[in-house]
């Protein structure tokens, strides 16, 4: 009862934002972690799906912040580009849709706490964003992805530059070994 809620809520928040309906069976591959996969006879899992969200999130952030910000240096837009797309960016985007309730997890997942894992989020959201790409198309799916992360993009454009612990470890690195 609570996960059919959880993906009667998700399904409902992406169908009201890419203003049409996705395929229940894409739906349910999109919610499949390949942990309950793999416990329930190797149903197609969201991985698939994950790759191709993570470019396309990727691409629709890029563009929106190549657009709307012409005067940041390439530098400050990949900051910025970071922050969006991170794990905890996408994680708490999902936690808002819902997503963690409607997950399909094996028993060790959820035992674990895995509807709440930050990776695990965000590696659902991603996959939603991929199964609107594949069953809506492009329009569709940067709407979403611009009605999800539009403000974060905004918000990271105009701060001090993003997030990314990788870039301020090199940027740390350089100053101290140039």
């Amino acid at each position: 009862p609570r996960a059919v809620a959880g993906v009667k809520k998700t399904a409902d928040a992406i169908d009201a934002i890419v203003g049409g309906h996705i395929d229940q069976t894409m739906v349910d591959h999109v919610l499949t972690h390949r942990s309950y996969a793999y416990e329930n006879g190797g149903l197609p899992n969201n991985e698939r799906l994950e790759f191709l969200g993570d470019s396309v999130l990727g691409l629709v952030v890029t563009e929106f912040l190549y657009t709307q910000f012409p005067d940041l240096p390439e530098g400050s837009l990949a900051k910025s580009r970071a922050g969006v797309v991170s794990a905890a960016s996408l994680a708490e985007v999902a936690a808002e849709l819902g997503l963690g309730e409607a997950l399909r997890l094996g028993r060790g997942e959820h035992r674990t706490g895995g509807r709440t894992k930050t990776s695990l989020l965000a590696d659902g959201l991603e996959a939603v964003i991929g199964a609107v790409h594949l069953d809506a198309g492009i329009v569709a799916s940067r709407r979403l992805v611009l009605a999800l992360f539009a403000d974060r993009a905004t918000a990271a454009a105009a701060g001090p530059g993003g997030h990314d612990h990788k870039t301020r470890l090199q940027e740390l690195a350089a100053r101290r070994w140039d």
